[in-house]
């Protein structure tokens, strides 16, 4: 069937099953934001946007007088950028997915856009084509390919004169962003939009129905591609693709539609910092418990980088990535196109999640029991219930217990003096 222009139509469509099944990506946040790399990738608005006084401090210090923000793009010079290198540190990461920001609040495009004159990666700043190259090199490494992409700019001179018409006026929609968007999916042919920045305006300035049934109807990816739910300043959580709800969103409970958690390493922000501290990133740990927390509750798990301005991506956020990694390796069979189960977290705590596989239920326990026995009081055991744990050969001896549920008896685990890892996985087959 063909899709109308209105969200009753579009928000029928069914969601293509590779999303569902991927359950992990990388977001990467890379723009001009990169080069004074301090505050946030939100660093123009702070500055001249509302004038902030440590922004204007912070380019009184480091940079000439009279400085622009467009004297940063010559500056960003992604000199260091190898794209397949970055394939295979998302693909060691465990990612079936990565989204890169295309152009974010600034307007800075990371492709040749044709409406993005000197403001562009082409033009200006490295000289490369950063949305192309990553994308070729992934999808070499079999991984599927997002592209973020803000609606608005905040300094566009179209967009505010829209804005000061009470967005009566369509301009910056004509002109710059909708032009952009085609070319986007034409050029690149994305698995995935990631959209932003539409909270300003209402959906009869953005004309998100009429792309969005262009993308479905007729688009060289309507069959595969999936986007999410910031398409107009009331879609958050209502219409769209998939639901983000807002940065960092953790529902507690599980929600009935589709939706992806993006979190980032760095707690502070999106864009890479120059002066970020080890206290305010995330460790495996936190990574790990996010990432089961969501994927048991039904969602994707998103988590952040942001590269430096030479397009090298920090070793302490490599080494972040790579024990996600390295825990997906062992533990993937729970997370990888599973389902959630009938309970999400067994109710007298939040250390033990469970997902599903068809008759297979999975516990994911995030603390090592003292005396090494996992009770788990939701599943109910039968006569042909047999206990595995991920990443270890053979049976595990399990009782009923004497409420409901089971009793497992773990492996003993040897003292070491590194700390333990941050989850184990048993898989359940034979209860209910």
């Amino acid at each position: 069937p063909r899709y109308r222009p209105d969200w009753a139509s579009l928000d029928a469509r069914p969601l293509p099953a590779w999303f569902d099944q991927a359950k992990v990506g990388v977001f990467v946040h890379w723009g001009v934001f990169s080069v004074p790399a301090w505050g946030s990738e939100w660093f123009w608005w702070h500055w001249q946007g509302e004038h902030r006084a440590d922004y204007e401090r912070f380019v009184q210090c480091r940079y000439p007088p009279d400085t622009t923000y467009a004297d940063f793009a010559p500056r960003f010079t992604a000199h260091d950028f190898q794209p397949r290198d970055w394939a295979q540190l998302f693909q060691r990461a465990g990612a079936r997915y990565v989204v890169l920001t295309t152009k974010h609040h600034e307007g800075f495009t990371n492709w040749g856009s044709p409406v993005s004159w000197n403001w562009n990666s082409l033009d200006t700043g490295p000289h490369r084509d950063l949305v192309g190259e990553l994308g070729q090199a992934l999808r070499e490494s079999n991984i599927r390919y997002g592209l973020y992409h803000s609606l608005l700019e905040w300094f566009n001179p179209l967009y505010l004169a829209d804005k000061e018409s009470g967005f009566k006026t369509q301009d910056f929609v004509l002109k710059k962003t909708m032009p952009e968007l085609y070319d986007l999916v034409l050029k690149y042919k994305p698995d995935l939009i990631w959209s932003d920045g539409d909270w300003e305006a209402p959906e009869s300035y953005w004309n998100s129905t009429s792309f969005l049934a262009w993308l479905y109807n007729d688009s060289p990816v309507k069959d595969t591609v999936v986007v999410n739910d910031r398409w107009c300043n009331n879609c958050s959580c209502n219409h769209g693709g998939y639901y983000n709800c807002a940065d960092k969103y953790k529902p507690g409970t599980l929600p009935t539609h589709k939706w992806e958690m993006c979190s980032s390493i760095d707690k502070l922000s999106w864009g890479y910092r120059s002066n970020m501290n080890i206290t305010e990133l995330m460790d495996e740990a936190s990574i790990i418990e996010e990432l089961v927390q969501t994927v048991s509750f039904g969602g994707n798990y998103l988590l952040n980088v942001g590269p430096t301005k030479e397009g090298v991506i920090v070793p302490i956020f490599q080494e972040r990535l790579l024990a996600l990694g390295r825990w997906l390796d062992t533990n993937g069979e729970a997370i990888y196109e599973s389902k959630p189960w009938r309970v999400q977290m067994e109710n007298s705590t939040d250390t033990v999640w469970y997902t599903s596989k068809g008759p297979v239920v999975y516990a994911i326990f995030l603390t090592w029991p003292r005396d090494n026995i996992l009770e788990l009081s939701s599943p109910a055991p039968s006569p042909a219930t047999q206990v595995t744990m991920l990443g270890f050969a053979g049976a595990l001896k399990w009782q009923k217990s004497p409420g409901k549920g089971l009793l497992i008896t773990l492996p003993y685990v040897l003292p070491s003096p590194l700390p333990p890892q941050a989850g184990w996985t048993v898989r359940l087959e034979g209860v209910k």
